[in-house]
C-alpha cells in the first residue's frame, strides 16, 4: 500500500465506508493522510472544569450525571447534559452542556458515559454552560489508546464520518503503510526528514515539538509543490520565442514632457524595468502594483508608447465597461496630441435584450495603435494585426485561462498585468510567483489629503449638513451603497431606494444614480454629466470602485460601510483625493456593527497606506480567500499559510527555482519525482477549475 492506492482497493475497509470517504473527497490513501487535523486535544491532561468564562475554549473530560429535554417556543427543544469531573477528589462544580434542536445529540449521550467536551464556557445563573460544544463519547474499547492518554487529533468531519471514526481509520492506514513506499518530495538540502515519519507525527504526535517538526516538513512539501508549478511556468515562458518590442523612446519622452507634473521615482524605476523587458527578445510577464492613485496608468501608457514606436500594437484590457471607457477617454486625451489612433472595444450583451453585436467600437478608426476594451479583446474580431504588448488592468478579476487567451492574440506579446490592490510580498511569491514584479510605493506630490472618519448611522443629519456646505462651495460627492435594490435577506440600504431621499436632502443640487444594471450608454452619459459638474452628487454602488477619476469630487459618504471588505473600502476611498482640495471619507456604520467590522473601519481611520491596509486585510481574511485556485492556477493548500509561514515559502521558492535553473526540463533521472510533483499539481488545479 502506498499513497496512490485507491481506498476502494483496501479489502479491510467496508464498502459503505469507502463510499462515505469518496463523497467527502477522500479517494486515495494519500488524500486520507493529507486530511490534516484542524486542532489537537491534549488528553494526557485535561483542563479543570471552569468556574466562569475563559479567553480560550476548554477541553474537559467528565461523567454524564444527568440529561434532560425541554420544549421552548413551540416545536423548539433544548437538550441539557450535566457533567461532573471524574476524579474522586474533584472540587469543581458541575458543568452544563446545552444543545438546541440537536435531535441527533439526544440519541448519542446517556447517563454514566465518559464524555470529552470542547467549547467556550459562559456564566449562566449560578453555574457555567457551554453551548453546542464539540464532544466525543469515550468508550472502553480496544481502540481507547488512540482516543485517550495522548495528544489527540481532531479532524474536519462530516455526516457519517465523525472525528473519532476518521481518527481510527487514519490510525489503521498508518499502521499498514509501508514507509519505503512513501517517496520524499523535497530535495535533501531543503529538508531530509522522511515524509512517512512526518505524516505519522502530524496525525498522532508523540509531543508538541514532534508535531511542529512534522508540520514544518509537510508545509514545505506543499509550498515546494506550488513553487515547482510556478517555476515550471516561468521556465516555459522564458523558453518561448519572443520579439523585441522597444527600440526608441521619442513618443514616451514627448508624453512625459507634456505632463503638468513630474513622474515619481517609483514610476521612473518601474518604466525602466518594463523597458528592459520590452527590449529583450523573450516574452515579458510582469506585474505592476501599487496603491490607489500611484500612477499605474501613466507607467502602462509609457510602456505602450515604447511598443507602438517599435511598430507594434498595444492593448489595454479592463474588467468592466465603465473602467474600459474611463481608460479610453484618458488615453485618447493623452495620445491624440502625439498623432496616435486609439480604439475602444467592449462587449455589449445583456440577458434581457438578447444577443447584440459583440463589439461597440469606434469603427471609423482603422488599424489603431492602441486598443482599449473589456474581455471582448479576448475574442476574434478585436482588430489585432501585430499585438506587441498586452496590459491587463485589475489583474485579479481575470482567470489564468483568460490571460493566456489574450497572450495568444499575438506572436508571444509582452504581458503587463496591473492591480490597484497592493500585494504583500508574501503573496507576490505565490499568487503572482511566475511574474517579475514592479512596485509603485510612492504617491504623486499633487495628491490631496483624505480625512477618514467612521460614524454611527444616527449622525446622518450632521453628514448631510457637511455635504451641503461642500457642494455649495462647488465641490462634488459620491454616496455609496452596498446594494442596488433593498432585499429582505440583508438589512442594508440600497442605492436605488435611497436616491430619491438624497435628491430631497441635497435640493436644489442635482443627484444622479449609477449602478451595474443601467444600460452602458446611459452609464456613460451619467458619468460624463458628473465629470462636467452638471450633477453635484453621484449615488452609486461599487461600480465606481476602480478607474473613476473626477478631481473635483472631494467627499465620499459610504452607508453600511461595515458590509464592504477592507480592501474594497480603500479602493472606493481612492476615488477622492484626486484634486487639489482636501477630501473627506465618511464611513457610516449601522448600530449592529461589531467586532471585526468595527476593526476594519478603525484601520481605515488610522491609515491611508494601501500596503499596510493590504497586510491587515490579509490578516483578517486569511490567505485562502485571496489564493483562489481557479484564479491562480496553483495547487490548493491544506496546511500551509503563506502569511504565517512566509519564511518557509521563501525557502521552498529558492529550492524550486534552483532546481529549474539547473535542469529546466527536469530531464535528469533523479528529477523524475519532481516531474510527478508537477503532474500531480496540474491534476489538482484542473479538478479545481473544471
Amino acid at each position: 500500500m502506498n499513497l496512490d492506492t485507491p481506498l476502494n482497493a483496501l479489502k479491510w475497509l467496508p464498502l459503505q465506508r469507502q463510499r462515505q470517504l469518496e463523497r467527502f473527497g477522500l479517494g486515495t490513501v494519500g488524500a486520507l493522510l493529507t486530511h490534516f487535523p484542524k486542532r489537537y486535544e491534549d488528553r494526557n491532561q485535561f483542563d479543570r472544569f471552569p468556574s466562569g468564562d475563559t479567553a480560550e475554549p476548554v477541553c474537559v473530560c467528565g461523567i454524564v450525571k444527568k440529561t434532560s429535554v425541554r420544549r421552548i417556543r413551540g416545536s423548539q427543544k433544548m437538550f441539557d447534559v450535566v457533567l461532573e469531573e471524574e476524579a474522586a477528589h474533584a472540587l469543581s462544580p458541575p458543568l452544563l452542556c446545552r444543545w438546541f434542536n440537536a435531535h441527533w445529540v439526544e440519541k448519542m449521550i446517556i447517563h454514566g458515559q465518559r464524555l470529552v467536551v470542547y467549547g467556550k464556557p459562559k456564566p449562566s445563573g449560578s453555574g457555567v454552560v457551554i453551548a453546542h460544544p464539540e464532544f466525543e463519547v469515550v468508550e472502553d474499547d480496544a481502540e481507547v489508546s488512540i482516543h485517550l492518554k495522548r495528544i489527540v487529533p481532531i479532524h474536519p468531519a462530516t455526516e457519517g464520518l465523525s472525528p473519532r471514526l476518521l481518527r481510527a481509520l487514519i490510525w489503521e492506514v498508518l499502521e499498514r503503510l509501508c514507509d519505503d513506499e512513501v517517496e520524499p518530495l523535497l530535495p535533501a538540502t531543503l529538508d531530509a526528514m522522511p515524509r512517512a515519519w512526518a505524516l505519522r507525527q502530524i496525525h498522532f504526535p508523540e509531543s508538541w515539538a514532534r508535531r511542529d517538526e512534522a508540520r514544518r516538513h509537510l508545509v514545505l512539501c506543499e509550498f515546494f509543490a506550488m513553487q515547482v508549478s510556478i517555476a515550471a511556468k516561468r521556465a516555459e515562458q522564458t523558453a518561448q520565442p519572443g520579439a523585441v518590442h522597444a527600440t526608441g523612446d521619442a513618443l514616451m519622452r514627448r508624453l512625459h514632457a507634456a505632463l503638468p507634473f513630474p513622474l515619481t521615482g517609483a514610476q521612473l524605476r518601474s518604466i525602466a524595468e518594463i523597458r528592459a523587458d520590452l527590449a529583450a527578445p523573450r516574452p515579458m510577464n510582469r506585474l505592476l502594483h501599487g496603491d490607489v492613485g500611484s500612477g499605474k496608468t501613466l507607467v502602462a501608457l509609457s510602456a505602450m508608447l515604447l511598443a507602438v514606436e517599435a511598430g507594434f500594437q498595444a492593448a489595454l484590457m479592463a474588467p468592466t465597461q465603465i473602467l474600459a471607457e474611463q481608460h479610453y477617454l484618458t488615453l485618447r486625451h493623452l495620445c491624440e496630441p502625439l498623432g496616435l489612433r486609439i480604439a475602444l472595444r467592449t462587449a455589449a450583451r445583456t440577458e434581457q435584450s438578447g444577443p447584440l453585436p459583440l463589439f461597440e467600437s469606434s469603427k471609423e478608426i482603422d488599424d489603431p495603435h492602441i486598443l482599449v476594451g473589456t474581455h471582448a479583446l479576448l475574442y476574434e474580431g478585436a482588430g489585432f494585426s501585430r499585438l506587441g504588448l498586452a496590459v491587463i488592468d485589475e489583474q485579479h478579476k481575470f482567470g489564468v485561462m483568460q490571460r493566456a487567451r489574450l497572450r495568444d492574440q499575438g506572436v508571444a506579446p509582452d504581458v503587463l498585468v496591473m492591480t490597484a490592490t497592493p500585494i504583500p510580498r508574501t503573496l507576490t511569491m505565490t499568487l503572482y510567483g511566475d511574474l517579475d514584479v514592479s512596485t509603485l510605493d510612492e504617491l504623486p506630490k499633487n495628491r490631496g489629503k483624505i480625512v477618514t472618519a467612521a460614524r454611527d448611522a444616527a449622525k446622518l443629519p450632521e453628514a448631510v449638513k457637511f455635504l451641503r456646505e461642500h457642494l455649495a462651495a462647488g465641490r462634488q460627492a459620491y454616496i455609496v451603497y452596498p446594494l442596488i435594490d433593498e432585499t429582505e435577506k440583508l438589512e442594508a440600504k440600497a442605492a436605488a431606494g435611497e436616491s430619491k431621499k438624497w435628491q430631497e436632502l441635497l435640493a436644489p443640487m442635482k443627484c444622479e444614480l449609477l449602478h451595474g444594471r443601467i444600460a452602458p450608454e446611459e452609464k456613460d452619459a451619467i458619468m460624463e454629466r458628473f465629470r462636467r459638474g452638471e450633477a453635484q452628487a453621484l449615488i452609486a454602488t461599487t461600480v465606481i470602485e476602480v478607474g473613476i477619476d473626477v478631481p473635483n469630487a472631494n467627499i465620499m459618504l459610504i452607508e453600511n460601510a461595515e458590509r464592504f471588505g477592507l480592501a474594497q473600502l480603500h479602493q472606493l476611498r481612492g476615488r477622492i483625493g484626486r484634486g487639489e482640495h482636501k477630501s473627506y471619507c465618511i464611513l457610516l456604520r449601522s448600530a449592529k456593527a461589531e467586532g471585526e467590522a468595527l476593526e476594519k473601519l478603525r484601520i481605515l481611520e488610522e491609515t491611508s497606506d494601501g500596503f499596510k491596509i493590504a497586510e491587515a486585510d490579509l490578516q483578517m481574511r486569511g490567505p485562502g480567500d485571496i489564493l483562489g485556485t481557479a484564479q491562480s492556477g496553483l495547487p490548493p493548500l491544506k496546511l500551509g499559510n503563506p502569511l504565517a509561514d512566509h519564511e518557509l515559502m521563501r525557502l521552498a521558492r529558492n529550492a524550486a527555482f534552483l532546481l529549474f535553473e539547473r535542469d529546466p526540463q527536469l530531464a535528469a533521472p533523479e528529477n523524475g519525482r519532481y516531474r510527478r510533483v508537477l503532474a500531480d499539481g496540474r491534476k489538482l488545479t484542473l479538478s479545481q477549475v473544471s
